[in-house]
C-alpha cells in the first residue's frame, strides 16, 4: 500500500521517537523497524477515522504502535542478554558456545532517532530511557507491564490514557506500574548507568580504552576497567566479571583475530560504542564487532560486545576501512 506524501510529511516528526518506542517494547531494532512500518500503514488506512479533537496525531500513532507491539509480542520470546539467562562463568578458557536459538537483545543506533526535539530535557529523558541495561531489564517484564512502564514513565501518559489504551482500569495501571518499577529495582538498574560520559575524565577513559584496543594492549585495557567490570558477548552464552577474566577473554580475541585494529566511534542506546575493525591480509580493515560501553568515574564498568553482521548494517557501518578511511581516522 502506498502512503501519500502529505501523510509522510505529517508523520515524519514522530518517526524517530516511535521507532525508539517500538524498540523499547521489542528489544530488536529490526523488529522495531518492521512494526513502525506496520504502524504507519495502519494509520494511513485508518486516517479517515482519526479525530483531532479527541487526540493529537502523536498520541494516535503511539496507540497504534503500542497495540502493534503487543500483538507482535504474543508469539515472541523476550530478548535477553547473557546476564539475563545464566550466572557468570569462572572459566575464561572454556569454549565460547553460541546460543543461536536465543533471540538476543540488539543495540539501538542513536542516529535512528533523527533530529533532536525542541525540548532538551525531553530529549535527554528519551535518550536515557534507551540505555542498554534498562532495555535488558524491561525485557524481564510481561508485555503489558512493559507497555505500562514505558507509556507512563517515558511517554508520560496519564494512568487514565494508558487504561483506555489497554482496556483496563486506572487501578490496574497503577498496580502494574508499581510492579514494573519494583522489578527494575530488583534487576539492579541504577542511576549511574544513565550518566553521559561527557565530562573530561570519562571522555579520557574512553579515548584511552579505544587506543588500547587498537593496539591490543591487554595491560592498558585492564587498567581502564572497574574491579567488577562485566563483559558479555551475545550470541555467546557465557559472560564474565572482573579485570582478570576480561583480559583473558580479550587475549583470546586478539589471538584468534589478530592484534592490529582500528575503531570507529558510534553511539548506541545513548552510550558510547566502538566498532572494531581488524586488519585483513589485503591491508584493509574488516568490521568484526561493536562494543557498547558503560563508562563511570572509576573506568569501564560494562562492555556488551556484539558480533552480529546484521547490526553493522543497521548502524550504517562500512564493511571495510580502506587506506583513505584509515588516514581520515588518524587525522581526527
Amino acid at each position: 500500500m502506498s502512503i501519500s506524501a502529505d501523510f509522510e510529511h505529517s508523520t515524519a516528526p514522530f518517526r524517530g521517537e516511535l521507532l525508539a518506542h517500538c524498540y523499547r517494547m521489542l528489544g530488536s531494532v529490526h523488529d522495531a523497524e518492521d512494526v513502525l512500518q506496520e504502524t504507519l500503514v495502519r494509520a494511513w488506512s485508518a486516517k479517515d477515522r482519526f479525530d483531532e479533537g479527541r487526540a493529537s496525531l502523536r498520541t494516535w500513532l503511539y496507540r497504534i504502535a503500542t497495540n502493534a507491539c503487543l500483538t507482535a509480542l504474543e508469539n515472541r520470546s523476550r530478548r535477553p542478554l547473557p546476564t539475563g539467562l545464566v550466572g557468570p562463568s569462572d572459566d575464561p578458557d572454556a569454549p565460547l558456545t553460541p546460543g543461536l536459538e536465543v533471540p538476543w537483545l540488539q543495540p539501538f543506533p542513536d542516529a535512528m532517532l533523527g533530529a533532536d526535539r525542541s525540548d532538551p530535557a525531553a530529549v535527554a529523558a528519551m535518550r536515557g530511557s534507551l540505555r542498554l541495561a534498562l532495555i535488558a531489564a524491561m525485557q524481564l517484564l510481561p508485555a503489558r507491564q512493559r507497555a505500562i512502564l514505558i507509556l507512563r514513565d517515558v511517554v508520560e501518559w496519564s494512568a487514565a490514557e494508558v487504561a483506555d489504551l489497554l482496556a483496563t482500569t486506572v487501578a490496574a495501571v497503577n498496580s502494574g506500574l508499581q510492579r514494573a518499577r519494583a522489578s527494575l529495582a530488583e534487576a539492579g538498574v541504577n542511576e549511574e548507568q544513565f550518566v553521559e560520559p561527557a565530562d573530561p575524565h570519562r571522555r579520557a577513559i574512553l579515548d584511552r580504552y579505544a587506543a588500547a584496543f587498537e593496539s591490543a594492549d591487554i595491560e592498558a585495557l585492564t587498567r581502564l576497567l572497574t574491579a567488577d567490570v562485566v563483559l558479555e558477548m551475545p550470541p555467546v552464552l557465557s559472560w564474565y566479571t572482573g579485570r582478570r577474566h576480561f583480559g583473558q577473554i580479550f587475549s583470546r580475541v586478539f589471538a584468534m583475530r589478530g592484534t592490529d585494529w582500528r575503531v570507529l566511534p558510534v553511539r548506541a542506546n545513548s552510550q558510547p560504542a566502538l566498532a572494531g575493525y581488524v586488519r585483513a591480509q589485503n591491508g584493509t580493515y574488516e568490521v568484526r564487532n561493536l562494543q557498547v560501553l558503560t563508562v563511570v568515574d572509576a573506568g569501564i564498568s560494562h562492555n556488551v560486545l556484539f558480533a552480529d553482521p546484521r547490526l553493522f548494517t543497521a548502524f550504517g557501518l562500512p564493511s571495510v576501512l580502506d587506506a583513505a578511511a584509515i588516514a581520515s581516522l588518524s587525522r581526527s
